[in-house]
């Protein structure tokens, strides 16, 4: 029996921008303004990256020393199972706060949209535009990924309580690590998709602040 296990959800790609302007600003300088704050509130997002996938592979240690028992060594694997259900909740703990940063950064992103509008060069209004599609395709894709994982958790505590219990057939764990797997292919699928999207909005914002002439500077 091999249950597979992704590890790692989508880490933020975002450059941090200061943009260097005087008092009055345009609507350009707007849009900057509004986008540089989804990248501070993100910042909870990233900051779960890490222990989760601390988790996930501590979780995956615990769960391949669980195959590794006779089938008779009951008491350890009770005991093993029950501390791997303690980290997949943490694991849903840390989704949970991720997915409440991405909400909030969502909501501050749409405010971009009125500013757009009032934006008067065609080429310019173009590019926002276009760049604002692909981030609601990117927070489309975050909320796929994060009902996935969710499901891909949920099913992991199912397996770990199937396997305190001596009267499962193999036959009943083999058809639940089939769900499992499947699950997780799911994951990094829109892993990637969610990482491409971040990407591409990446380049569009740039190429956005370079067309609207923004006197700008990364941050190192």
């Amino acid at each position: 029996m091999n249950k597979k296990k992704l590890l790692g959800i989508a880490i933020l790609l975002f450059i941090s921008i200061v943009l260097l302007v005087g008092c009055s600003q345009s609507k350009e300088e707007e849009i900057f303004k509004i986008l540089e704050s989804v990248v501070e509130l993100e910042k909870g997002f990233e900051e779960q990256q890490e222990p989760l996938v601390q988790l996930e592979e501590e979780e995956k240690a615990l769960y391949e020393e669980i195959l590794n028992l006779g089938l008779k060594e009951t008491e350890q694997i009770n005991k093993l199972s029950d501390e791997a259900i303690a980290l997949s909740e943490q694991r849903k703990e840390l989704l949970n706060l991720e997915r409440e940063s991405i909400e909030k950064a969502e909501k501050e992103f749409t405010k971009i949209k009125e500013q757009i509008e009032q934006v008067e060069d065609e080429a310019l209004k173009k590019l926002a535009n276009d760049l604002y599609t692909i981030m609601n395709h990117r927070y489309e894709s975050h909320s796929k990924l994060y009902e996935q994982y969710q499901l891909g958790i949920q099913y992991d505590q199912e397996l770990y309580n199937m396997l305190k219990d001596e009267s499962v057939s193999l036959e009943q764990l083999r058809d639940k690590v089939d769900e499992i797997n499947s699950v997780y292919e799911e994951v990094y699928s829109l892993n990637e998709t969610f990482n491409q999207l971040t990407q591409q909005y990446n380049e569009a914002k740039i190429e956005f602040y370079n067309k609207a002439e923004l006197n700008y500077k990364l941050n190192e």
